[in-house]
């Protein structure tokens, strides 16, 4: 019987990381599912159940199929890994495109910029227009209290003291009403509605509701699209994503390189008769 191979040794190593990895994101889901509060924890719990399911199962099936050489199982892995990888490298691709446009408009005298929901791709756009969507959405903004910490913050104010505050995308978009408007100021979430006609429909979507402000408005949702963006881009989250992508081809590599000395050495028992 031959020896187990270096390749096999890497493999099942690689392939035990990437379990001990996929455990670490299933329990993540299953702890989330069982203790969320907010719709914002709910819309996280079972992407991450699925993936951290899927790893595992194929993590096992290849440690199975290494250790205990059987090149069945290790075919299994291969085909799989290989469309969860082609998978990833396709969306990690698509996400960049898709976040390559789009950014805030700067406004003579004020700190802060405004957001036009027109200005981003329109794949993004169709799904924060999908009212399923961006009533989850909705409902995870007024839990995470955005607009209830911005006006705590804020509410001292004066008007021109507001205007040169660096406000974020969430809270520009969604906690204050457009500067097309020409509302009358009184805090940064309680303005004076002017009688008229409205350039810009999100006038007449604000309410001073807490729970309504400018939830509805298009500059809203190009706000949370303008937020997923600098989360992609700058916040490290592609980064992250390509080193992951990476992690899983070496480890692809290594599978199939026992798969293919698994075979190998069948091939070479079988010529030697030590196989029926």
């Amino acid at each position: 019987m031959s020896s187990i191979r270096p390749s096999n040794d890497v493999s099942g190593i690689l392939n035990l990381i990437t379990l001990l990895v996929s455990i670490t994101i299933f329990a993540a889901g299953l702890l989330l599912s069982k203790n969320a509060v907010t719709e914002c924890e709910r819309l996280l719990d079972k992407p991450l159940i699925l993936v951290g399911l899927f790893l595992m199962l194929l993590s096992l099936t290849a440690l199975i199929g290494t250790c205990c050489r059987v090149p069945g199982l290790l075919w299994i892995y291969l085909v799989f890994m290989f469309l969860f990888i082609l998978g990833g490298v396709v969306f990690t691709a698509f996400a960049f495109v898709v976040t390559n446009e789009g950014a805030g408009r700067s406004l003579s005298g004020k700190g802060y910029k405004e957001y036009r929901l027109g200005d981003y791709s329109i794949w993004l756009q169709r799904i924060v227009n999908n009212a399923e969507n961006w009533n989850k959405v909705k409902t995870c903004l007024v839990q995470s209290r955005i607009c209830t910490d911005f006006h705590s913050k804020f509410h001292n104010d004066s008007l021109q003291k507001f205007h040169h505050k660096p406000l974020n995308a969430l809270q520009s978009g969604c906690c204050k009403p457009s500067n097309d408007c020409g509302f009358t100021y009184k805090n940064p979430t309680n303005w004076t509605k002017e009688h008229g006609i409205y350039k810009n429909p999100d006038c007449k979507k604000w309410d001073n509701n807490p729970k309504v402000l400018c939830f509805n408005c298009q500059s809203c949702k190009a706000g949370i699209l303008d937020n997923v963006k600098n989360s992609w881009k700058k916040h490290k989250v592609a980064r992250i994503n390509v080193i992951f992508l990476i992690f899983l081809i070496i480890v692809y590599s290594c599978a199939y390189c026992a798969f293919r000395d698994s075979m190998r050495d069948d091939h070479a028992e079988y010529h030697r008769g030590l196989k029926p």
